[in-house]
């Protein structure tokens, strides 16, 4: 009983930290049901009338502009890169975890410094490279440069994850005669699945709310969801409201995967933090 009357403060912190991290977001959808005028007011305000005009706007109702184009190229992109990720990632980690290659910790460390630098650096050089290979607004090469964006990350993850595998299920298996393949499909995939879900939504996040290379390597043809959402942002002002309804339309298919896997990803996110 003293235990839980000492976690008790911290219960209430974590909720109040919660609830803290949680109002911007609440605030955005609320805002999106605003008009213009209403969502412009300082201080704003919280009784103004509801409106879906925000919404329509951004499904092309006033300026004609669609915008499923850009979800579905940020759909394919990310979907796309996730499972390229995934197929490499794991076989990766499975040599640097459950059968590791001589000085694992240079490679792990190889994966890591692929990630420091930083990313405007690198920009201008494959700007350059996609231009001379004929690659600019081609949601493929997007594709791949988010491929090898989230690789690093996925490797370090799935990483530790696979590290947990009893090291007697992949003995017995190996008595049984089962090879790589069907070792990682049927004894280490069904273990580590709650990593791969918590490894799969990470890099499926960070490629669909990527907007540099996208604004800056496509155009017409291949502009994603976040470039799409700056259109917003125009000469003539903040458009809060059309902005606010963009952003949440777009939030929409990450909370929704999250929402689906959370109790994967918390099990991933916890493995092996208790024993």
């Amino acid at each position: 009983m003293r235990a839980r009357k000492a976690w008790r403060p911290w219960g209430v912190f974590a909720w109040l930290a919660g609830i803290l991290f949680a109002l911007p977001v609440l605030w955005m959808v609320l805002t999106s049901f605003h008009s213009e005028s209403d969502a412009a007011t300082n201080p704003p305000s919280l009784l103004a009338p509801l409106t879906l005009s925000g919404y329509q706007e951004f499904f092309g109702a006033g300026s004609g502009a669609s915008p499923w184009p850009p979800l579905i190229n940020s759909a394919s992109a990310s979907i796309g890169s996730t499972v390229i990720v995934l197929l490499l990632a794991i076989p990766a980690a499975y040599a640097l975890s459950i059968k590791p290659v001589r000085k694992w910790s240079d490679v792990l460390f190889f994966f890591l410094s692929t990630k420091m630098l930083p990313v405007v650096a690198g920009t201008l050089p494959i700007y350059l490279f996609a231009q001379f290979s004929g690659l600019l607004d081609n949601i493929s090469f997007l594709t791949i440069l988010y491929t090898s964006m989230n690789l690093p990350i996925a490797v370090w993850l799935m990483r530790s994850f696979l590290a947990e595998v009893p090291v007697e299920m992949l003995e017995a298996a190996a008595l049984d005669g089962a090879g790589l393949i069907t070792t990682l499909r049927r004894v280490v995939a069904p273990v580590a699945m709650p990593g791969i879900a918590a490894t799969s939504l990470i890099c499926f996040i960070f490629s669909w709310n990527e907007l540099l290379f996208a604004r800056v390597l496509t155009g017409v043809v291949a502009g994603t969801a976040p470039v799409f959402l700056t259109s917003f942002v125009t000469s003539q002002g903040l458009f809060l409201a059309k902005v606010c309804a963009a952003a949440t339309v777009i939030s929409l298919p990450v909370l929704a995967a999250g929402f689906a896997a959370q109790d994967k990803l918390v099990q991933g996110l916890s493995l092996g933090a208790v024993k």
